[in-house]
């Protein structure tokens, strides 16, 4: 590609970029939480407004729904000879927590100091108009063939993707697969995500007594559920913080810079409090196992009574070295909890969600585009390959659906994104330079005929 071209390309997208950040707005303010719990009629109003945009560019567009939350479809046919790349991103958002939390209403998209603030501006609202940005950037008519595919249940784990894929998937078989759901490496370096975390996600439920009893009358002889579940839970850990369960699968991560200050200052921990584990950071963060507790049934403090409580419960969040089977670290984790239950308390494990971790062989042709598309969108500065932490299930369905594909994990977010927390937000910079690689990467795979 000449310098000429991408010049016009990156003035093109910067032309766009007005009512890009006006559609994504309109989509933001709508809140589509796909938690049972919300009203689903926002979700559906959010695939019909996603639809809607697709046609105007001229795609072929369906709404489909296999058991779930509504999926949008949109289809450019290729030219001849051309290669077809399919764009994921997911309409679907988290729910915004407590107002109180945010610094302006979570469905009122506000810009302050470059950034644009509210739940889906970033993750993945701006995934879907990053999408449309390049194809805009290409007056609708791209060098290649262009399927979208914008899911409506990505938050609550994709349950309805596998038969989504299984009826649907030859309308998305690609070349190339770009999946818009992840994060550079921080403002002014951009990043392909090569790694992600599997994860297992568990309830414990343990029992000690067969109803409530008077503390000052029976405690000291008999336990009560609280204190044996807080010693299971202790016991996942040993005491540098590592992961206790046995058998687990771990590995070292890239080399890159990272210390411990730049994972305080992203991370927002406390003065006093340590990080946990050994090994490098970005190894704890991207390739060996973590646990964490991320709920417990019990009484409040407020509410409590004076007595042994019978049962109490916690939902336990554990993510998995990209290559573990889900299954092994189930089975794992259950054999660890029975075996550290204290006193014979009656403990029951149940799964309650499970999604398997992606490792990319990122070599070849459609890397390199990818890679130079980036690079000449951040004015020279060249991409790193990283590793998340987090999981998305649904980039391993992908792979194992399109085998041949090349997967391409790229993302608007930044380490300030705060994806999923109160004050989510887009650099609207950052968030250009995404479009731009978009548009360029369309162009340069066009160019593979």
């Amino acid at each position: 590609m000449t310098t000429d071209r991408v010049e016009s390309l990156r003035d093109r997208v910067r032309e766009l970029m007005p009512q890009v950040r006006a559609d994504l707005e309109a989509l933001t303010r709508i809140p589509s939480v796909s938690l049972d719990s919300f009203d689903q009629a926002q979700v559906e109003k959010s695939a019909d407004a996603v639809a809607d945009l697709l046609r105007a560019e001229g795609l072929e567009v369906q709404i489909v729904r296999e058991g779930g939350r509504p999926a949008v479809i949109g289809r450019l046919a290729a030219p001849e000879g051309a290669p077809t790349i399919t764009l994921y991103a997911h309409h679907d958002v988290q729910p915004p927590g407590d107002d109180k939390d945010w610094d302006t209403a979570p469905f009122e998209p506000t810009e302050r100091d470059g950034r644009l603030f509210g739940r889906g501006a970033a993750d993945d609202k701006a995934g879907v108009m990053a999408h449309l940005a390049a194809i805009r950037a290409h007056d609708g008519k791209p060098p290649v063939g262009v399927n979208v595919f914008v899911e409506g249940e990505e938050e609550i784990g994709s349950d309805s993707l596998a038969t989504i894929l299984d009826k649907h998937g030859d309308l998305l078989r690609a070349d190339a697969i770009v999946l818009a759901d992840s994060t550079n490496w921080e403002v002014g370096v951009p990043a392909l995500t090569t790694t992600l975390r599997g994860m297992v996600r568990v309830a414990i439920q343990v029992e000690t007594l067969d109803h409530a009893i008077h503390s000052g009358m029976y405690g000291g002889a008999v336990p009560d559920a609280i204190t044996a579940l807080v010693r299971i839970l202790a016991g996942l850990h040993d005491d540098q913080g590592n992961v206790a369960v046995q058998g687990l699968s771990q590995g070292l991560a890239a080399e890159l810079d990272y210390d411990e200050a730049r994972l305080r200052a992203e991370s927002g921990l406390l003065d006093t409090v340590s990080p946990i584990g050994s090994d490098s950071i970005l190894s704890r963060l991207w390739t060996k196992p973590s646990i964490t507790t991320i709920g417990i049934d019990a009484p409040s403090v407020d509410t409590a009574s004076n007595t042994l409580v019978p049962s109490a419960r916690a939902k336990v969040s554990m993510r998995l070295a990209a290559d573990e089977d889900p299954r092994h670290a189930y089975d794992l984790l259950r054999q660890h909890i029975e075996k550290t239950t204290p006193w014979g308390a009656v403990v029951e494990v149940s799964l309650d969600d499970e999604g398997a971790g992606f490792a990319a062989d990122a070599q070849g042709p459609i890397y390199d585009i990818a890679r130079s598309s980036f690079q000449d969108a951040w004015d020279g500065r060249e991409p790193v390959d990283i590793g998340v932490g987090g999981s998305i299930p649904f980039v391993a369905a992908f792979a194992e659906k399109f085998p041949d594909a090349a997967i391409l994990v790229t993302g608007v977010e930044d380490p300030d994104s705060r994806a999923h927390g109160a004050n989510e937000s887009l650099h609207l910079g950052e968030f250009e330079r995404v479009c731009l690689a978009e548009a360029l990467l369309l162009e340069r795979l066009g160019g593979q005929r």
